[in-house]
C-alpha cells in the first residue's frame, strides 16, 4: 500500500473516493470557472488516473468546457472532481482527504485572474491562464 493513499466522501456519504497521489502537492487554481463552481480558489491533487469512485449512481457530472468536466454528488452536492475529458486525469478537492497527510502547496494556476481580496503565503509556482494551456495542452 502506497504512502499517499488517500480516501474522502461526499457528504452524504453515497460517494467514496479512494486515489494515489504521485505527491502529496497541492495545487489552486484561481479560473472563473472554479471561482464561480466553489466560491473561490480551487484547491485540489492531482490524482491522475489512480481514482476509484463508490457509489457512482450517485455521481452527476458537468461538462464545463470542451476539455474537461466536473463532478459532484446528486444528494448532498460535494464537489468530487475536475476531469481531463478523454484522459481520466482528475484533479479531487484537497477537503475529501486527510488533512493529517503532509500536503504540499506547489503551484497556483491562472494567477492572472486570481481576485485581489485574497494572496497566499506560501511560495508557490504561479502560472498564467497562457501558461497553463502551454504546459497542459
Amino acid at each position: 500500500m502506497s504512502a499517499n493513499k488517500q480516501a474522502g466522501a461526499c457528504l452524504c456519504g453515497k460517494v467514496r473516493i479512494n486515489a494515489t497521489p504521485d505527491k502529496l502537492h497541492l495545487v489552486a487554481c484561481h479560473c472563473t470557472q472554479c471561482q464561480n463552481w466553489g466560491g473561490g480558489p480551487f484547491l485540489s491533487v492531482d490524482c491522475g488516473g489512480s481514482v476509484i469512485i463508490e457509489g457512482e449512481e450517485s455521481v452527476a457530472v458537468y461538462a464545463s468546457s470542451q476539455w474537461a468536466e466536473r463532478g459532484f454528488c446528486r444528494e448532498c452536492g460535494t464537489h468530487l472532481f475536475y476531469r481531463l475529458k478523454g484522459q481520466g486525469d482528475y484533479a479531487i478537492p484537497l477537503g475529501l482527504f486527510s488533512a493529517e497527510a503532509n500536503w504540499a502547496f506547489k503551484r497556483q494556476l491562472f494567477i492572472d485572474q486570481k481576485p485581489e481580496c485574497y494572496s497566499f503565503a506560501e511560495q508557490t509556482e504561479n502560472l498564467t491562464r497562457d501558461e497553463a494551456f502551454e504546459r497542459y495542452a
